[in-house]
């Protein structure tokens, strides 16, 4: 299956899933309480997807607590501007 009935992107493994996650927040640096949260396994399709719902992926968890998050966002803002 290369598609979810469901129409939302999917990532193939959980490792890609949570890298596109913690991506996602650097690119599109969501405001507290804003954007994705976590993945699931989809049991239509059986791929991952992002949720808003839930409690928060142990890897974003991590990174916005150590502040690594806000590393990768401010050297997103620097390679943007050096484009």
């Amino acid at each position: 299956m290369n598609h979810c009935p469901s129409g939302k992107r999917f990532f193939t493994t959980l490792t890609q899933a949570e890298d596109a996650l913690l991506e996602a927040h650097v690119v599109y640096e969501y405001k507290s309480g804003q954007g994705p949260v976590a993945v699931y396994k989809c049991e239509d399709c059986g791929y991952y997807h992002f949720t808003s719902r839930g409690p928060m992926n142990e890897r974003l968890q991590q990174a916005f607590q150590s502040g690594q998050l806000q590393v990768w966002q401010r050297a997103q803002k620097w390679n943007q501007k050096l484009k």
